[in-house]
């Protein structure tokens, strides 16, 4: 008789069959099998749990992660505006400074331009230009605008560029203050001298071709200064770009250009574009290059603009015909009461190829060596400005 089988739970006696052994094992499959299937299914339940618990906890993790990150950019946002300010605390207005009787003179790039009174605490006053940051600036434009009184900080520390005198941070809104400079704008200045008789106790009344050397030597030394001690392209050299002063003194401003310059996206070439037509190198015009050899035939023009009291350049071109005349060695002739050397050095400014131009350095050279050839005799241009004609041959933007 065959053994009985081994692993049987089951005791075969030797007169049990092999049949009836095998019916008593399987009989008792089920009490060994369903025991085993719900401990295994226990431990598949509370592995499930586990799990779930698991990625919870990570997917907690990342929202936490995420709201962290997000404070942490909010931070950063806030302290991209707090460390300019603190660059800038040195140049904030004096509590016993006021700024009174401001008056809206022009809108500007960030808000509203005034012009006002800066009073002292010991009662002296001076008139400053107020320019300020609009109400509802959203974060990135009041960053912008700390970076233009940075910009202002860092760059007006020359004689003959405009100065800044102080700025606005602490509270809204935001202010840069400019000195006025009287009489101010020159480009207005020069068609004030128009068909009036002089006093001979009044010097910036007696404006004569010497007078322009003596501003026009100033102004390229402040475009020398932002070139060599800052890489700066002014972009919009021009007599209604230039301040008048006491003593025919004379200041650079209308920045704009150049602190947009500094980028280089659709938004620049547009705010150059703004310059008009008549005033541009072209090169410029051609292809968008601009380099400091550009502004010096802008500086062309603006002595022809000195000379002939403010006259607009190319009178008798429309804007759109210019470039072509350039091209075919077109050039202004020689205006009234312009001598010789100085024309000379306009059209020096005026070679096609911006290499051979002069730089300003050499310009205060030329305009040195030649003031004792310059006429004193006070310059007459009997015609009045009439300003929408004046704008429409100047080739502004209507």
């Amino acid at each position: 008789m065959p053994a009985a089988p081994h692993g049987c739970g089951t005791k075969c006696s030797n007169t049990t069959s092999l049949s009836e052994c095998f019916e008593e094992s399987f009989a008792q499959l089920p009490v060994i099998v369903i025991p085993s299937l719900l401990a295994l299914s226990t431990v598949l339940v509370v592995a499930l749990i586990f799990c779930s618990l698991h990625k919870n906890n990570q997917r907690g993790q990342r929202t936490s992660a995420h709201f962290t990150n997000g404070q942490q950019r909010a931070s950063e946002g806030s302290a991209s505006v707090s460390a300019p300010k603190a660059a800038l605390h040195p140049w904030e207005i004096p509590e016993e400074c006021t700024l009174e009787g401001q008056e809206f003179w022009q809108p500007g790039r960030y808000g509203p331009i005034c012009k006002g009174l800066l009073r002292q605490k010991d009662g002296a006053s001076s008139f400053v230009v107020v320019k300020s940051l609009q109400d509802g600036s959203n974060q990135h434009e009041t960053e912008e605008f700390v970076e233009w009184l940075l910009f202002h900080a860092t760059v007006c520390k020359h004689q003959n560029v405009v100065q800044m005198l102080f700025c606005q941070t602490k509270r809204l809104p935001m202010h840069l203050i400019l000195d006025a400079y009287n009489p101010g704008n020159l480009l207005h200045y020069l068609w004030s001298l128009r068909n009036k008789s002089p006093s001979a106790a009044d010097q910036l009344q007696n404006f004569s071709e010497m007078s322009v050397f003596l501003v026009a030597k100033q102004v390229a030394a402040g475009l020398d200064y932002l070139m060599s001690e800052h890489r700066l392209v002014h972009g919009d050299v021009a007599a209604r770009n230039i301040l008048m002063g006491p003593g025919l003194s004379a200041r650079v401003t209308g920045l704009g250009v150049v602190f947009e310059g500094r980028k280089t996206n659709s938004a620049v070439k547009q705010r150059a574009a703004e310059v008009p037509l008549k005033w541009q190198a072209p090169e410029r015009i051609m292809m968008q290059l601009s380099i400091d050899r550009s502004d010096v035939w802008s500086y062309g023009i603006f002595l022809c603009e000195l000379i002939t009291l403010g006259s607009p350049p190319y009178p008798e071109l429309e804007p759109l015909s210019v470039l072509p005349k350039l091209q075919a060695s077109y050039r202004m002739k020689k205006p009234e009461n312009c001598g010789a050397p100085l024309y000379d050095l306009m059209k020096y400014c005026w070679m096609w190829s911006f290499k051979d131009r002069p730089a300003f350095s050499a310009i205060m050279k030329l305009l040195d060596s030649s003031l004792h050839l310059a006429a004193t005799k006070p310059i007459r241009v009997p015609e009045i400005i009439d300003i929408p004609e004046y704008n429409r041959k100047a080739g502004f933007l209507s």
